[in-house]
């Protein structure tokens, strides 16, 4: 039984990067050996164990072949007389494909090492080509060490291209799309994985509306950098990457990718509500309508992602709008309730003053 580091935290280490998460593969040895010693099996289709000290994952070396078309539809063998290269080769990327021993020396039969010191992120093997979610993933290792300089390799980016002409996404579970999309979302650059995605030609299976309009994706690429350079949330980077699209193609694309609830919710206001506040001069009762459009009394904290988002669009909502806005909602939501009842407001009546009152509060700073 032999055990390396494998994968990302190899890659990080050479890259001098903090390493975040480790994983280890076991080459010669069974399951019932794995749990003799202790280790808890966890993998349903493969043998994935937990140490029992440090509860890191530890896979018996395996290899993989394409049964099917999309994510699934591989068969997986693991067995001793897996060796540690069988197991290597069938990773996605070169920069992924390296082990570690326990002395430090570095297993890399795919020169991983090279392409880390060019900057190339390149297909370890043909076998990319048989998942095409490793699109996405190249795209999003594109986006996380574009500042580094790395950009993806020439043959791998002509492969991909190749993958979707052959019509591999659209067999995608959207599921894993919006896994990789919403990690893509927080990655360092994320424009550079939207940017990759529409070189290769899969944007135009995954986000259409923006992978054939040129002035649509600049503008949402402009905003989705904005959101991220101000470090907002999955909800403000998914709605400054929709914006550009109407209230029903939000709502189109959204269920498409399997965007949770929140993000489509967001992105749908944003699209809707962003003429508003982009009026020259914005009254007391377009800013009340926008409040309660935006369901601002019950749901402020939606509401202020709201206004963020807005702030990261070209010729969005300008700092002076926003800090009025924001002033006017929290005085606003302080009407008291019960002073208005205590003066006899009850029922519709009591509704009515409510609103009364902060349409008045609105008018002290919107006229």
């Amino acid at each position: 039984m032999n055990i390396y580091l494998v994968g990302g935290a190899v890659r990080d280490k050479l890259l001098n990067l903090p390493v975040k998460d480790r994983d280890w593969v076991v080459v010669g040895a069974t399951p019932d050996e794995m749990l003799a010693q202790g280790y808890k099996q966890v993998g349903a289709d493969f043998p994935v164990f937990l140490h029992p000290q440090s509860h890191e994952e530890y896979a018996l070396a395996r290899t993989e072949r394409k049964q099917g078309r999309g994510y699934h539809g591989f068969s997986v063998y693991s067995a001793p007389d897996v060796t540690l290269e069988d197991d290597l080769k069938r990773r996605d990327l070169t920069i992924n494909a390296m082990a570690m021993a326990d002395d430090g020396s570095v297993v890399d039969p795919f020169n991983g090492q090279q392409d880390l010191e060019n900057r190339q992120l390149r297909h370890v093997s043909e076998a990319f080509a048989e998942d095409p979610l490793r699109i996405l993933r190249a795209a999003r290792f594109a986006a996380r060490f574009h500042h580094l300089g790395f950009r993806v390799a020439d043959d791998t980016m002509a492969l991909m291209r190749s993958m979707v002409a052959d019509g591999e996404v659209r067999d995608l579970v959207p599921e894993r799309v919006w896994q990789e999309v919403q990690r893509a979302l927080h990655e360092v650059t994320p424009v550079t994985f939207f940017e990759v995605l529409r070189k290769c030609g899969a944007l135009r299976d995954l986000i259409p509306e923006l992978a054939d309009d040129e002035a649509a994706f600049e503008t949402a690429m402009a905003a989705l950098a904005s959101a991220a350079d101000q470090d907002l949330a999955t909800e403000c980077r998914c709605a400054a990457l929709l914006h550009p699209l109407s209230p029903a193609q939000v709502l189109d694309r959204a269920a498409a990718l399997k965007a949770p609830n929140d993000c489509r919710d967001l992105s749908r206001l944003v699209v809707e509500l962003a003429p508003v506040t982009r009026e020259p001069s914005l009254t007391s009762e377009r800013v009340l309508e926008l409040f309660n459009q935006a369901d601002a009394w019950r749901r402020p904290e939606r509401f202020g992602l709201l206004l963020e988002t807005l702030a990261c669009l070209p010729d969005g909502l300008d700092p002076d709008t926003r800090n009025k806005l924001e002033q006017a909602m929290e005085e606003a939501r302080s009407v008291d309730a019960r002073s208005l009842m205590a003066q006899g407001f009850k029922g519709k009546e009591l509704g009515e003053a409510i609103g009364r009152e902060r349409f008045r509060i609105i008018g002290r700073l919107f006229g």
